[in-house]
């Protein structure tokens, strides 16, 4: 059985991921491993997936999704499973490359990203009291300097290849990577940025067929 290494989103870990049954799958849940300083998504995709097994599944959750593309360009997989997430600079909508360029990302306060409201929430797509408290906590528990230097990772990500073997699952009511975007193989039916949270049976249903 071929192993699945799992990532989750930006900085978050695999409490995301609690509603999806994954029995009978060998799986591993990546933990996030801090950046050194300056240090480019490349390398850090090759120190994350340094003992990583070859032929294995790659499963990404947004961000994730972006650092298993990078580890797919490093090491020869069996399939990368994208959720939420994005294959290539294309597939991200423009002002986050023009946050990059004009980096906008760097004067954005610390406290400000570790907050959570009502705008977060609608982001998200983070509807019921215990989705919004488990964003809450998700977004409380990240280390601010992680979550910097990711979100400069993703609007300065420059990548322009796809993965050979790429399968895309995305909601259609995505509101921070937008479907229109995107080209993707499974679409979920009122799914946003959450969706692993409240969508999750119908992305257990896609996943279980893929990886059996």
């Amino acid at each position: 059985m071929n192993k699945i290494y799992i990532f989750s989103g930006l900085g978050v870990d695999e409490r995301v991921f609690d509603n999806i049954d994954f029995s009978g799958l060998n799986i591993s849940f990546v933990d996030w491993i801090d950046p050194f300083k300056n240090e480019t998504f490349e390398r850090y995709a090759f120190r994350i997936s340094k003992d990583f097994e070859k032929d294995s599944i790659l499963i990404g959750l947004s961000f994730g999704g972006m650092l298993a593309v990078e580890v797919s360009k490093i090491i020869p997989v069996k399939k990368v499973i994208l959720i939420a997430s994005a294959k290539n600079k294309n597939e991200l909508p423009k002002w986050f490359l023009i946050a990059g360029k004009l980096k906008l990302n760097r004067i954005v306060p610390s406290s400000l990203l570790k907050t959570t409201n009502f705008i977060t929430n609608w982001l998200f797509g983070a509807t019921t009291s215990t989705e919004k408290l488990l964003l809450k906590n998700i977004i409380k528990d990240t280390d601010t300097t992680f979550l910097k230097w990711a979100i400069n990772q993703i609007v300065n990500w420059n990548n322009l290849s796809v993965p050979q073997n790429w399968i895309h699952i995305h909601g259609t009511n995505d509101r921070i990577l937008p479907a229109k975007y995107l080209k993707v193989d499974y679409k979920i039916k009122n799914g946003g940025h959450f969706m692993t949270v409240n969508k999750a049976k119908e992305i257990e249903v896609i996943i279980k067929k893929l990886c059996s």
